[in-house]
């Protein structure tokens, strides 16, 4: 698996820190979940996410392989 790593303002943070509680999930969880497509309800997020897969399908995006999570 590859490690993305993103910026996130202050407020988004807290937001996804108290829904990961809620849901007993660890911050990384309550991301993966999210990005999932189970809860993806941000339409910021569905445009990054639609951004960086045409950018993979473009082949313009690529994991660096030697970082894992």
């Amino acid at each position: 698996m590859h490690r993305l790593t993103i910026e996130v303002d202050g407020q988004l943070y807290q937001l996804l820190e108290n829904a990961a509680q809620v849901h007993h999930l660890s911050l990384e969880a309550e991301c993966r979940r999210r990005l999932s497509g189970l809860e993806c309800q941000s339409r910021y997020l569905q445009a990054l996410l639609a951004d960086m897969r045409a950018d993979a399908d473009d082949g313009r995006w690529r994991a660096r392989e030697d970082e894992k999570v």
